[in-house]
Parts: structure tokens; C-alpha cells; sequence
């Protein structure tokens, strides 16, 4: 296992300079996807569920015809599920339940003038599809972090996708499926990846299915959830169809840590992620190079002892993970913003300090007590974060992902009358007179 490192000290860099200096995939995968993807897609819409089962048997090897998941294998996985399991699920929903609640935007009803009121109400999406990884790890846990906050926002129609296991006789992962009905979501599908994705935006009508049946799939309002490569190019390549909450791709680690950082930690919190998928990644940003020195120690004892430590081992080796060295604190702050890391940890003297000098992240975790293992079940926040640096435009899931601002109009005659003047005045410098005409006649 290699990981490599990218010198920054004694360089000034431009903010351009510095994301192209932090490791990042090879954009020649990202390409590639997209032709896939892009076949998926149009095949789904064309041929609806015979292109599902199709897809099915090519990518899971499963015989399908209907990817609906049956009301009895929802409820024989809660309850059948592991009694611990479910405890700890039922401890996420309640944390994560709090907090979403808590997220929920007010409603506003200002008087401008006299007679003059101008509200914002928040309006949930009338239907949501949410897709939960099962490939290399079935995310039980992106149930929770999907349905709680749609709940909260008042979503009335749920549909659930996870890819299908041979395993587990063609349908999802029956901790998926707990996770589920422990939720109240009983419209759950088999069916993973791009295909997914676009089943969802496009819905596929009754009567598609190879057996020249079944029931539609309505089309959804929103797509959430994580997923590998191809889910993200399908996000991404259906958003204004639909919308999206963020292309929440391969994940990745940053870790901000100086001399402090105990580097078995670091090594334990970039490994936690690294497992994840080969093209995950992790990267540690520090002024102290004995520190990097004792992490790339530390990886090399630990990567070698953790169960997946293959896949541990090529994502920590890839183009996307390494060690960044910098001057000082003050340019490991502008680095890590330049990074815009899904997850970033920091672990510094002060770390709180520090934390409140990050403006790019999908989540931020303070100290050694906050690792992003915490946040990935029980923390109570999200853990579908943006990823690939669009945390700097992009949030994490939350209750207004769900959520509309409609703005009301409500003007009475005489508040009306008071900007008619202000209005025909602008309109005219527009040279759009119509609309000072549809003011002016009122008053005629």
C-alpha cells in the first residue's frame, strides 16, 4: 500500500491552484460513467420494468419481474431482524428525529405597508424516491438518514430502492428492509444503481414488466440518497427533471490534524471510510510531518488487520487519498476549504476554534470524541453529504431538502395604489409597458 504525498509548503496558492493540487479520482472514470449511464437511462424510460429485470439479471444476477418488494418479506424482516440491530436503529430514528424536527423552517407573514402582506410558507414535495446502497455494504443506516427527514418535512407519499441480492432470493437486504418497515415505508423496490435512478424520475407505467404486468411506479418529485459512481452520474444527469439533494457520490475524509493528533486515531477515522468502496477517499491535511510519518505507520498496522483490507488498501493507495503537508494551520484551514470535503475531521489544539474558520464541508466533526463513524449512525445528524467538492455549493440531506418556499401576494386596492406609479415607472424603463398597463387599468 502506497500513499502518497503532496508537498504544499513553501508554495502561495491561488484558490484554482489548490483544488487542483488536492488529490481528487481521475475525471476519466467519471466520463466513462456517463456514456453508461446515460444508455441506462434512456433504456429505462423506452422499455420501463422489462429493462429493470433485464438490468437485474445483468448487474445482480437475479431473475425478476416485478421489483416491488411484498408487504410480508417487509414485515418477516423486522421480525426476524437481530434484536440489537434493531435497538440500534430505533436509537438512530429517535436522534436523527430530533434533530430534523428541529430544522424545520418557520413560516413567514410580513405586513410590507398598510393593507400590503407578503408571506413564505414551506411546502413539502408531494412524493420522494430514496435509494440505499446494498452493493459492497448494505447502508441500513441511509434508510434512517432518508425517511427521517422527509417525515419531518410532512412527505406524504415515500417510495424506497435498493439493489437486489441473489443472497436474499432477489429482493434487498432484509436489514434494508427492516429499517424500512420500522419506518412505516412499505413501497420498497428491488432495483439498484442508474436504473434506479431514472425509474424514479420518469416513472415507468403498469403493464411494462415481463410478465405484461404489474403495477406502475409513479414518478417522484425529489431523488435522495448516497451511492457509488453511476448513482451520482444519474443524479446529476436527471436533475431539473427532478430534484436532487446532492450528488452524493464515493465517499471521502479529510482530516485537519497538527502535532496534537494522536495518529492512531487518524489512521483508525481514514480507514473507517477507506472501506467503503476502492474508489473512496482519504486525506490528511497537517503542518507536522512526524505526524504523517506515524499515521502512514499506523495505516499500514491497522489497514492489514481490519477485515476489508483489500478494499482499504487500494482506496488508501488510489489518486484520491494521500497526506497534503502544509506551512501552518492557517494554510491547512485554506486547503481543507479548498477541498470541500464530504466528511472533515479536526483534530488540532483548539479544534473548535478551528472548526468555525471552515466554510466548505458537508459535515464537520470537532475533536477526538466526534469521529465520522459517529455521524454515519448515531449522532443524529445526516450522514448523505455532498462529495467530490461540491460541499461548496451543495448541503447535506436535511428537512428543506423536502421542503418549498412559496411566497403570497396579497395587496389590497389602496396598497396597490400606493407603488402603481413605482411599477409603471420600472416597467416602462424595461420597455415591458404591459406591465404598467396591467396595473394602471385597475385604477381607470
Amino acid at each position: 500500500m502506497s500513499f502518497r504525498r503532496i508537498d504544499l509548503r513553501g508554495a502561495s496558492l491561488s484558490l484554482a491552484q489548490l483544488r487542483h493540487a488536492v488529490p481528487r479520482a481521475h475525471t476519466s472514470s467519471v466520463a466513462t460513467a456517463e456514456t453508461i449511464v446515460e444508455g441506462i437511462i434512456a433504456d429505462v424510460r423506452g422499455r420501463g420494468f422489462s429493462a429493470l429485470s433485464e438490468l437485474a439479471h445483468k448487474f445482480d444476477g437475479v431473475e425478476q419481474t416485478h421489483p416491488r418488494v411484498p408487504a410480508e418479506a417487509l414485515a418477516h424482516a423486522l421480525e426476524t431482524v437481530d434484536p440489537q440491530v434493531r435497538a440500534a436503529l430505533t436509537e438512530s430514528i429517535a436522534r436523527a428525529k430530533v434533530f430534523a424536527e428541529a430544522q424545520r423552517p418557520a413560516d413567514v407573514d410580513l405586513p410590507i405597508a398598510d393593507g400590503a402582506v407578503v408571506s413564505q410558507h414551506w411546502v413539502p414535495v408531494s412524493r420522494v424516491g430514496m435509494y440505499v446502497p446494498g452493493g459492497l455494504a448494505a447502508l441500513a443506516s441511509s434508510v434512517v438518514m432518508n425517511v427521517v427527514p422527509a417525515l419531518a418535512a410532512g412527505v406524504g407519499s415515500i417510495a424506497l430502492a435498493s439493489p437486489p441480492q441473489k443472497e436474499f432470493g432477489g429482493l434487498p437486504d432484509p436489514t434494508i428492509l427492516a429499517a424500512a418497515a420500522l419506518l412505516g415505508v412499505d413501497e420498497v423496490y428491488a432495483m439498484g444503481g442508474a436504473q434506479a435512478i431514472a425509474a424514479f424520475a420518469y416513472g415507468i407505467e403498469a403493464g411494462t414488466g415481463t410478465d405484461g404486468g404489474g403495477d406502475a411506479l409513479d414518478p417522484v418529485d425529489v431523488v435522495t440518497g448516497p451511492g457509488n459512481i453511476f448513482v451520482a452520474t444519474a443524479k446529476r444527469l436527471v436533475k431539473g427533471v427532478v430534484g436532487i439533494d446532492s450528488e452524493a457520490g464515493p465517499t471521502e475524509i479529510a482530516i485537519l490534524a497538527d502535532a496534537t493528533a494522536d495518529a492512531a486515531l487518524v489512521a483508525a477515522d481514514l480507514i473507517s471510510q477507506a472501506e467503503h468502496d476502492p474508489r473512496a477517499g482519504a486525506v490528511l491535511i497537517t503542518d507536522a510531518p512526524a505526524l504523517a510519518d506515524a499515521v502512514e505507520a499506523e495505516l499500514a498496522i491497522q489497514a492489514a488487520a481490519t477485515k476489508h483490507s483489500e478494499r482499504v488498501a487500494e482506496a488508501l493507495s488510489g489518486a484520491q487519498s494521500g497526506v497534503v503537508l502544509v506551512d501552518s494551520l492557517e494554510q491547512g484551514i485554506a486547503v481543507a476549504n479548498a477541498y470541500a470535503a464530504e466528511h472533515l475531521e479536526i483534530m488540532t489544539a483548539d479544534a473548535a476554534a478551528v472548526a468555525g474558520r471552515i466554510h466548505n464541508a458537508g459535515a464537520i466533526f470537532v475533536g477526538n470524541y466526534s469521529p465520522v463513524s459517529l455521524g454515519d449512525y448515531c449522532a443524529g445528524s445526516n450522514h448523505v453529504l455532498p462529495t467530490g467538492g461540491t460541499a461548496a455549493f451543495s448541503s447535506g440531506l436535511n428537512v428543506t431538502t423536502f421542503l418549498r418556499a412559496i411566497q403570497v401576494i396579497n395587496y389590497s386596492r389602496s396598497a396597490l395604489e400606493q407603488v402603481a406609479g413605482h411599477v409603471v415607472s420600472l416597467a416602462g424603463a424595461e420597455d415591458l409597458p404591459a406591465h404598467g398597463e396591467a396595473v394602471s387599468i385597475r385604477f381607470k
